[in-house]
């Protein structure tokens, strides 16, 4: 009987045994999470707001949020300790107009309003002013953002390691086909006369050499045509060399009046000058202004048709502003024409417009290409690629991990696996993807390419940007 009623009391006090450890254990776990998480109230429009205990924002009255705060590990914050300062701001402001900033209590100088006191926790790094003397200003590490292990769970950062590449660029550019103007070219009165006859219809007509273009009737042409008959029978006749001098001299004439070997010859022939004289062209070209009408009078040199040759033509393309620094004399370009489908030509920058166009923000730049086939006319579409190789290997990061706000270019390191910064850089040239560090980094430094957005967010929305601390 002895040994039942020792068994029991036993049993009742190793239970009573396991619930004291129990207690215990939920006794330390409390006091554990009381001294790893902090927890204060601040505005969502206003992150440098913290108060003890919920109520409404001093500035804009809107209802404050809970945040709590991981604290750092006891080995963390020994080493704080020796490096971090802590500074408590204050000043009052208007609620209706936060940039106004007193020393003193009073009333607000737009709306006279009584002015709401703030105060503002400034902390700054020893080791991270030391750290940033290394780079120059852009390498300023602006935020710091730590995360608790309830976050660490939904949250994966994916880095990239700062590194050093060969860097090429792909620049799309749309040209257009134009007439080049070295080519243009016109056929002229070399002598005096009236036209007769127009065998050019219209403009836009082509002209080879060799095809004829108008009648012409001139007395002038007339004559020397007929001096050639004489100086041609006398020499036959005495074959001296004065008649041959006298020979040579008139058909030297008749060509640069513009008559054709077989013209003056024929006339030989026939023992007589026409009255209509058929002019010959001496160029091919497009027709780009026709002049010559039957019954209009012309005088040396005026032209009886303006032509374009489109033997050669020009490819003039709009480079944007941000790569016309890029562009160079002698670059070669591919080309391709939706007309042409299928084949592509490679030309050759030979001029760059020195002025950029103001309203486009474009630089005019041209390419001269053959067009022996006559496919390509004046007006079409060509779709340009130039590529670019950068000399050297710079310091590139993927384009996804640069935050650009528009005053400043950002980037979140990782410092581990629950620290991260945010640090000012100065970036470079862009391509495929990638972006030229000029300054803020250094090789090996990794930097978050998926999730960066998400710190920003937690950064901005909890004051953990320094000049979000210094603006109420």
């Amino acid at each position: 009987m002895n040994k039942l009623v020792l068994f029991k009391i036993f049993i009742l006090m190793s239970l009573f045994g396991c619930l004291s450890n129990k207690e215990e254990g939920h006794h330390v776990d409390k006091v554990h999470e009381h001294e790893t998480v902090e927890s204060y109230y601040t505005c969502s429009m206003h992150p440098s707001v913290k108060e003890k205990e919920p109520g409404k924002c001093p500035i804009c009255h809107m209802n404050l949020t809970k945040v709590e705060v991981e604290k750092n590990d006891d080995s963390v914050k020994k080493v704080e300790t020796k490096h971090e300062h802590k500074t408590v701001e204050s000043y009052y402001t208007c609620s209706m107009h936060p940039s106004i900033k007193e020393k003193e209590p009073g009333k607000c100088p737009i709306c006279h309003m009584n002015l709401t006191k703030v105060e503002v926790d400034n902390e700054f790094s020893s080791s991270e002013s030391n750290d940033s003397s290394s780079h120059q200003n852009a390498s300023e590490v602006v935020a710091k953002v730590k995360l608790r292990k309830s976050q660490l769970k939904h949250f994966t950062a994916e880095v990239f390691p700062v590194t050093n590449m060969k860097m090429n660029k792909k620049i799309r550019l749309l040209g257009t086909v134009l007439q080049s103007e070295e080519k243009e070219s016109s056929i002229p009165a070399r002598v005096s006369g009236r036209v007769e006859k127009v065998f050019v219809k219209s403009t836009g007509s082509l002209i080879k050499v060799g095809d004829p273009v108008i009648q012409l009737y001139s007395p002038r042409l007339i004559t020397a045509g007929e001096e050639y008959l004489i100086a041609k029978q006398s020499f036959l006749k005495s074959k001296t060399s004065e008649y041959e001098e006298l020979l040579k001299q008139s058909e030297e004439r008749l060509k640069l009046w513009g008559i054709r070997k077989f013209q003056y010859e024929k006339w030989f022939k026939l023992k007589k000058v026409p009255k209509k004289i058929t002019i010959y062209s001496n160029t091919t070209g497009i027709v780009r202004k026709r002049n010559a009408t039957v019954g209009k009078y012309f005088k040396e040199g005026q032209n009886f048709f303006e032509l374009s040759d489109l033997a050669d033509v020009w490819i003039e393309m709009d480079v944007y502003e941000q790569d016309s620094s890029l562009i160079k004399l002698g670059q070669v370009v591919k080309l391709e024409f939706s007309a042409i489908p299928g084949e592509h030509i490679d030309g050759e920058i030979d001029f760059i417009n020195p002025v950029l166009d103001q309203k486009s923000r474009t630089l005019k730049v041209r390419a001269t290409i053959k067009n022996t086939s006559g496919k390509l006319k004046p007006g079409m579409i060509a779709n340009a690629v130039l590529n670019i190789e950068f000399d050297g290997e710079p310091l590139v990061v993927p384009r996804s991990a640069v935050i650009d706000t528009g005053k400043r270019k950002v980037v979140w390191i990782k410092d581990s696996e629950k620290q991260y910064k945010a640090r000012t850089i100065i970036t470079g040239n862009e391509s495929e993807g990638y972006i030229e560090i000029k300054d803020g980094l250094a090789d090996g430094d990794k930097v978050v390419i998926e999730g960066n957005f998400l710190l920003d967010a937690q950064a901005q929305l909890f004051g953990g940007y320094e000049d979000m601390k210094e603006t109420p």
